[in-house]
């Protein structure tokens, strides 16, 4: 039996190489036709290579991100609006380093300092996949927009404010656990922070817009934090918290859509402090308006002709006016009524003594 196994096994290899022979034969065959066709057709079709394919899809073949995006990745990213275009978020922002600092001082009784690193844009669905587990994501509402907005909070900071919320020794690393869910104790001190932080950015949009931003829910896997559609636009901002030798990021996500009731005030330039407002340049322009020089019409009477009528007018003709030497007359700035008085003389000149003036009011319930 083994006999006759090894002389079948040898007769299979026999016939494996005929077979592959005979497949190379066919092989240069098909390329030696395929040549001569190409030669002869006018109409063959070209293949496009791996480098070819990889440039109209935009993929970098060295597998760098930090290039300009070309072909179709370029065209899908094109509509992608930028948060530069919105100056004032970034101020909301400056101020929200500034109280986040304080309020997380106070918080964990420790010297805590938090810096902006990076304000981006991305869309939603990228950014969840870019999200480094494990992490904790809170789900927040801004009431008055009556929209969703997302906060990550990365391992490293969730284990240090963990460790330094129940008395870690400093200058000791937090230790971390990987491979196991967050405990009850660690979800709770973590929405506790994430509570601080909200009430953080409530006041830093509240010069802007008040807006009350109300936590909705911890999740820990993302597929659960969808807020929005996938290829949604949303504003990326990356918070760093350090707590001397401890710390981690915390991510704020606000797509577009919820940005969309204060899309005009974000859209303006940013003047002082008090957002938009400047006193020192509010003041040069009020003393500059009082020295404004403007001209002033005395309006004797007002008639309404047929342009038939005027055009007939010759030298000599003579228009009435319904109009004495006691009927008030009006004075206007431009098209803006002003005053209302008497016509008169003083000396060699007309003149025109004030009665009374007309307000704002009286203009709009006139009309």
């Amino acid at each position: 039996m083994a006999e006759d196994m090894e002389e079948q096994n040898g007769g299979g290899d026999v016939d494996q190489e005929a077979m592959m022979a005979e497949w190379e034969a066919m092989a240069e065959e098909d390329g030696d036709g395929g040549d001569g066709h190409a030669d002869g057709a006018v109409g063959s079709t070209r293949v496009l290579d791996q480098n070819e394919i990889d440039s109209l899809l935009g993929v970098d073949a060295s597998g760098g991100d930090d290039g300009d995006k070309s072909g179709i990745q370029a065209i899908l990213n094109s509509a992608l609006v930028s948060y530069e275009r919105l100056p004032m978020l970034e101020v909301v922002f400056d101020r929200l380093v500034r109280m986040m600092s304080t309020s997380l001082r106070n918080f964990t009784s420790d010297n805590v300092e938090v810096s902006l690193d990076n304000i981006s844009s991305a869309r939603f669905g990228d950014y969840l996949n870019s999200i480094p587990l494990p992490a904790m994501l809170a789900v927040f509402k801004a009431e008055e927009w009556d929209n969703f907005g997302l906060m990550t909070v990365d391992s490293a900071l969730i284990y240090s404010i963990v460790d330094v919320l129940l008395g870690g020794r400093r200058g000791t690393a937090a230790m971390r656990i990987e491979g196991r869910p967050y405990t009850t104790i660690e979800r709770n001190l973590v929405e506790r922070m994430v509570h601080v932080v909200l009430g953080d950015l409530s006041a830093a949009f509240d010069p802007l817009s008040p807006t009350t931003f109300r936590f909705e829910r911890l999740e820990t896997n993302p597929r659960f934090a969808a807020i929005a559609r996938a290829a949604n636009a949303t504003v990326v901002v990356t918070l760093r918290v350090d707590m001397e030798d401890r710390g981690g990021r915390i991510e704020l996500l606000i797509p577009y859509a919820t940005l969309e009731p204060v899309r005009e005030l974000l859209l303006q330039m940013f003047m002082g402090e008090k957002f938009g407002r400047d006193s020192i340049w509010e003041g040069h322009l009020t003393s500059e308006l009082w020295q404004t020089e403007v001209n002033l019409e005395a309006v004797l009477d007002q008639v309404e002709l047929p342009l038939r009528e005027i055009l007939n007018w010759t030298e000599g003709s003579r228009l009435e006016l319904n109009a004495s030497p006691n009927t008030k007359i009006g004075m206007r700035c431009g098209d803006v009524a002003m005053f209302n008085g008497y016509m008169g003389r003083k000396g060699a000149h007309i003149a025109v003594r004030i009665a009374d003036r007309i307000a704002l009011d009286d203009l709009t319930e006139g009309e």
